[in-house]
């Protein structure tokens, strides 16, 4: 956050969709999530969009979203617990073999 990075809460429900608009030019959209397991191991899709007008439509449709999200600042973060800490690494540590 303290390099401009927003986060949002979709709080009406949850999405599971990974969506990008770059530049209104290019445009993502799929199941697969930005790390090695969707990379090389597991069975996602996606498709990458250049050049076709659909890509406002997708840009439309992030600004709506967004409108009913919730800006998470540094204020309303709920800290971990310990117990949340320790899943945490220990989870971390065993992303590597997934």
């Amino acid at each position: 956050m303290a390099s401009g990075v927003r986060l949002y809460r979709f709080t009406p429900g949850f999405i599971h969709s990974k969506v990008f608009v770059s530049d209104d030019k290019v445009a993502t959209v799929g199941s697969v999530n930005l790390n090695s397991r969707s990379f090389y191991c597991d069975f996602e899709c996606g498709a990458v969009l250049t050049g076709v007008p659909c890509i406002a439509d997708i840009k439309t449709d992030i600004l709506d979203t967004l409108a009913e999200c919730q800006l998470i600042t540094e204020e309303n973060i709920i800290p971990l617990t310990l117990a949340e800490e320790a899943r945490a690494a220990v989870m971390g540590n065993l992303g590597g073999m997934m």
